[in-house]
């Protein structure tokens, strides 16, 4: 799971359409390729719809070299309560039992403190989490092991 990169506020546009700025930019690019090289690519990779939150999606389609196919969208990952996003998360296919999701925030903070073991005060921009769950259903899901988070802070020498 992952929270979109940071976005630009100097842009007039609706929030839907609000791009990344530039430290979004690499960002992306910094904790995307981390990420890559040091766990398992997803086999089904899902992003909101909205433009901060897809163009990070991408960063990471492109590290962990996921195929088209396995790629979409869903209107519904554009939540800031949570609710939507655990529907998405419980209707996956249970076929699947590597799933990432790239959304926002609040929703995406909620989430990873109700089904993960460990508390996240924010989950920052282009902050990425793993929660493993033991279960045999999506739908089954409750709380369950994070086991990384990395953050962009946590890769810049700063």
């Amino acid at each position: 799971m992952a929270r979109h990169a940071k976005s630009s506020w100097k842009h007039d546009v609706i929030d839907h359409q609000r791009p990344l700025k530039g430290r979004g930019k690499r960002d992306g690019v910094l904790v995307s390729e981390y990420v890559a090289k040091n766990h398992k690519a997803p086999q089904k990779m899902i992003s909101s719809d909205a433009v901060r939150a897809l163009t990070t999606a991408h960063y990471f389609k492109k590290a962990f070299k996921v195929a088209d196919e396995d790629f979409t969208t869903n209107h519904s990952l554009y939540d800031f309560s949570g609710q939507n996003v655990m529907d998405v998360l419980k209707n996956l296919d249970n076929s699947q039992d590597c799933v990432m999701i790239v959304g926002h925030n609040h929703a995406f903070t909620s989430i990873v403190n109700m089904l993960g073991n460990e508390y996240i005060d924010n989950l920052p921009t282009c902050g990425f989490v793993i929660i493993e769950f033991n279960v045999e259903a999506w739908q089954d899901i409750s709380t369950g092991k994070t086991t990384t988070m990395v953050f962009p802070r946590h890769l810049k020498n700063d």
